[in-house]
């Protein structure tokens, strides 16, 4: 059964929280961005280098304070000392792109990851070129949930990213995520304050699916993990 998680469902109201960005995990970067390009016939835009992940991204506007990243393991960069985030530590390079977790923009990133009933990793500073924020990021690199539990963010600056991002036209429809114990998932984003909206629905494997509308028409983002 699936159901759209919104304010009501908030249990901590001194919390408020909104969906951020999309993540495709990749083996590199072209072959991320050229998943992306034969979805939703739009090139991705550059992004930079986070030199404490030893990873690169490319980024595509989903509206005014929302974007999609594609993200790999930097091959030029030197090796991160750590395990990369997104679980990009255990991609072969063969690998086939997907849609492999989501971001949830808090006020108070220290405070809703506390809140949650599920272990969402702590909470790291961050930067890429002159942009900072905070981040959930579990230490052995994994997703918390396989994907399905988002990771929570908080930026330094009032601008979001997305409005320094070209308009390509493309704009977030819907996002649907299902998970074997789905009530798992609307526990996190009830505990810290998720306004969506966002479809949780319970499923065999975890899945992340985005239904984005381009200039071409309506067109679905997603994969199985």
């Amino acid at each position: 059964m699936t159901a759209v998680v919104g304010l009501p469902m908030a249990s901590t109201p001194s919390l408020a929280a909104r969906l951020d960005h999309l993540v495709v995990a990749a083996p590199t970067l072209e072959a991320g961005a050229a998943w992306v390009r034969a979805a939703l016939g739009t090139e991705c835009h550059p992004g930079g280098r986070h030199e404490r992940m030893g990873t690169h991204n490319r980024l595509l506007r989903l509206g005014s304070d929302i974007y999609l990243e594609v993200i790999a393991p930097n091959p030029t960069g030197p090796a991160p000392g750590r395990r990369r985030w997104f679980g990009l530590d255990t991609l072969a390079p063969d690998a086939a792109p997907r849609l492999a977790a989501w971001a949830v923009r808090s006020d108070d990133v220290a405070a809703a990851a506390a809140a949650s009933p599920e272990l969402l990793g702590p909470v790291e500073s961050m930067s890429r070129g002159d942009l900072s924020w905070r981040l959930t990021i579990p230490p052995d690199g994994s997703l918390p949930l396989g994907g399905a539990a988002p990771l929570l963010i908080q930026w330094d600056a009032a601008d979001h990213p997305a409005a320094r991002l070209p308009d390509d036209g493309l704009t977030l429809i819907r996002f649907e995520v299902t998970h074997p114990e789905p009530d798992r998932v609307r526990r996190v984003l009830a505990a810290v304050g998720f306004a969506g909206p966002v479809a949780v629905a319970g499923g065999e494997s975890v899945t992340l699916v985005a239904e984005i509308r381009t200039p071409r028409g309506a067109r679905r983002l997603g994969a199985i993990g």
